[in-house]
């Protein structure tokens, strides 16, 4: 017997919810805090840093990631609010910036740049930008809290799924994070106007769609992303030929042409 999953439906208008208003609903339900900090202490960990990205699905400009690592006593974070980045409005977020980074015992920012987004996918390009993230930090971590992922890196690590809605040291790195590679897109919107990249920030919105089949990509744009080697077909095969792991098959190639990491599209 198979069992379907059960549908979200509005209280207000009884209709079914869309599967990403669904978990916007469920997300902004579950309670940020320092639990998962405290079950670490708890075990003997004292410097827990909380790691995460922001720019994963964007079309332009690099992945971003932090590593945080607050003092024990934090909670004043939750109380002002702290919690995920995408859940925030601009003016909080950056308020909430300025006020981890005033308290944290230590902070670092990493980028991966689109070029290597496109020499090693996005998957790797993200866990690699964690993982400079937790290299740079001023004190040495002993142990990780990251959102949904592991990095090659020697210290203990926890994987928390939606860690940046639970854990406090997670919602300050995306919180962090989110704040420098917005500051990033606004001023590239400067050196690319037309696309529009103060207001997406990058992702595929209709409005960035648009302006790539208008403008045609950037140097700083994802040419292994679908929606962009749409537009400049010969993208993503550059971009194949360049991958250090990748048969030179001409089926593999052809495939590739199609548009690498489709599912973003």
């Amino acid at each position: 017997m198979r069992f379907s999953r059960p549908k979200a439906v509005s209280a207000r208008t009884g209709k079914e919810l869309a599967p990403s208003t669904a978990k916007q609903m469920m997300l902004r339900q579950l309670v940020c805090s320092d639990a998962p900090e405290q079950a670490l202490r708890y075990r003997g960990c004292r410097m827990i840093a909380g790691v995460d990205e922001v720019g994963r699905g964007a079309l332009y400009g690099p992945v971003v990631a932090a590593a945080v690592i607050l003092p024990e006593a934090c909670a004043e974070l939750a109380e002002a609010g702290l919690k995920d980045s995408k859940q925030m409005e601009r003016e909080d977020r950056e308020r909430l910036d300025l006020q981890v980074r005033a308290m944290a015992l230590a902070v670092c920012v990493a980028e991966v740049d689109a070029e290597t987004i496109d020499r090693i996918n996005i998957y790797q390009a993200s866990r690699l930008a964690m993982l400079n993230a937790v290299a740079g930090l001023s004190l040495e971590p002993d142990h990780l809290l990251i959102d949904a992922m592991r990095i090659d890196h020697p210290c203990p690590q926890t994987k928390l799924i939606y860690g940046d809605s639970l854990s406090l040291s997670i919602a300050a790195a995306s919180v962090v994070a989110k704040v420098h590679r917005d500051a990033l897109m606004r001023a590239a919107d400067e050196t690319h106007p037309g696309y529009g990249l103060s207001s997406h920030k990058g992702y595929a919105t209709p409005a960035h769609r648009k302006a790539l089949k208008e403008l045609g990509p950037t140097p700083l744009h994802r040419r292994s992303f679908a929606p962009v080697a749409g537009v400049d077909p010969d993208a993503a095969l550059e971009a194949a030929l360049e991958m250090d792991d990748l048969p030179f098959d001409e089926e593999v190639l052809s495939e590739s042409a199609a548009g690498e990491n489709a599912a973003w599209d």
